[in-house]
């Protein structure tokens, strides 16, 4: 694929870029030939990212941590999945008026389906950022009821309970906490992190849950997803929610769902 005049530009804004969205979304573009190419930045500053978008005529933008919640002042509307989450993972660029979306939500619900996991489970959200939130309004969606946020940070976690009545603070789990799914929705097992090699669940919440969610995609086996395989539970990875939000954003993008086979070889080409 050549670049030209008309080529249609997406990109990402993240603090860590990878190669993940780029390699997902420009193979696309080049198996089903369109005009489009897509690349990854660390903005230097937010504001200026976003008046380039409008100002540039940029199709898309996948947005992640910390700029999912920092972003929405930006926006010129927020479409209902990323309004009642109060968190953005996607702008769509339509002649320079920006619309929000939150791709992340479609996905975590599509897997807590795939997997068919009882919303009669108990479970943890471990975070209060905007992985979290989206991580919590599909469990709301999906009618789990006995829940609990583990966020250190109080008044975001107690705001995020309150938000989806019913669920529970803690700043950490208690020893007696019997969780049968967990869910880690913070950079805690993120590759080049200090955090790395930490789990984020203590074992023994672990050894007692029967489905461990890690939303961290890179790498895709995660400290707290390699002691719960050993354990022989059953594992969502982040890599699976990347490649569903991923999909969700071309759409957007483009107008195009790739058939099965297609988007297959696109999530395992992004992770080559």
């Amino acid at each position: 694929m050549s670049i030209n005049k008309d080529t249609v530009l997406c990109i990402s804004l993240a603090n860590r870029p990878s190669n993940l969205g780029t390699r997902f979304h420009n193979f696309l573009y080049e198996a089903l030939d369109l005009n489009y190419i897509y690349k990854a930045f660390n903005p230097h500053s937010l504001n200026q990212a976003i008046a380039g978008i409008r100002g540039l005529g940029i199709r898309g933008c996948a947005v992640s941590m910390p700029f999912k919640e920092e972003v929405i002042p930006l926006i010129d509307e927020m479409h209902p999945s990323a309004a009642a989450i109060q968190s953005v993972n996607t702008i769509v660029n339509t002649g320079g008026y920006l619309k929000a979306y939150n791709t992340d939500y479609i996905a975590i619900t599509n897997l807590l389906k795939k997997y068919r996991v009882s919303n009669q489970a108990s479970f943890a959200v471990k975070g209060s950022g905007g992985m979290a939130k989206a991580v919590v309004y599909a469990l709301k969606n999906l009618g789990f009821e006995n829940g609990i946020i583990v966020a250190k940070n109080k008044v975001k976690g107690e705001e995020l309970a309150k938000a989806h009545c019913g669920y529970k603070w803690k700043a950490e789990l208690d020893e007696q906490d019997d969780i049968e799914l967990l869910i880690n929705a913070t950079p805690v097992g993120m590759q080049d992190t200090p955090f790395a090699e930490q789990l984020s669940y203590a074992e023994s919440h672990i050894e007692n849950a029967s489905t461990i969610f890690d939303v961290v995609a890179i790498p895709e086996r995660t400290p707290l997803i390699q002691y719960a395989k050993l354990q022989n539970k059953i594992v969502i990875t982040g890599t699976e929610v990347f490649a569903l939000q991923a999909l969700e954003q071309f759409y957007l993008y483009t107008g195009i769902y790739p058939e099965s086979a297609l988007f297959e070889a696109a999530k395992d080409f992004s992770r080559s």
